[in-house]
């Protein structure tokens, strides 16, 4: 049960989007910017970058909504994103996304565990300055909305059916406009 009175049935971050509009609209453009906005980095990659972090801060809702639009974005995968999640430097991905990764898991760890060696690793696999610079703010920003979601205790259901549908519309439409139609919490 949360913390705080949310609108019945909203799933993780949609409740407390739910019972502050204002703080949903800023916090659904950003979420746009890094997930979706133009950049080097596939949008697939992105969700993988906050789907791992997410599950290293143990956010069952972030990790599984995330997790289903990366897996989405590339033909439902949902194996890799397991793989991901369990052992990304053995996963069936780019050794540049292998070295974001490690600086994410780092950041996610605390900011001053990103080494130079981790950088200069990333940057012999092909990562520009951008993608450094924007998996570190990905990886930030996830540790956030991980604890505003597990912060307050929100609901977070098991059913992989709606996190499939949820990564699809996600996927499709974006964030930005993602709690439009929220029903309005009664504080």
């Amino acid at each position: 049960m949360a913390h705080i009175h949310f609108p019945e049935g909203l799933p993780g971050i949609l409740g407390p989007m739910a019972f502050s509009p204002a703080t949903a609209k800023p916090l659904n453009a950003l979420a746009e910017v890094l997930l979706r906005g133009p950049n080097s980095l596939s949008a697939a990659d992105r969700e993988m970058i906050a789907t791992y972090v997410s599950s290293q801060n143990d956010c069952y809702f972030c990790q599984h909504a995330h997790g289903a639009v990366a897996a989405y974005r590339m033909q439902g995968n949902e194996k890799l994103i397991a793989d991901i999640k369990v052992n990304f430097e053995s996963a069936a991905i780019s050794d540049k996304l292998k070295a974001l990764l490690a600086i994410a898991g780092k950041t996610q760890k605390g900011g001053k565990q990103v080494t130079s060696a981790d950088v200069e690793r990333a940057r012999q696999q092909g990562a520009t300055d951008k993608e450094i610079h924007d998996t570190v703010l990905i990886a930030a920003a996830f540790c956030m909305f991980n604890r505003y979601v597990d912060g307050l205790a929100t609901w977070a259901p098991a059913d992989p059916e709606m996190y499939r549908e949820n990564g699809k519309r996600l996927a499709d439409v974006g964030y930005v406009h993602s709690t439009d139609n929220l029903p309005a919490a009664q504080k």
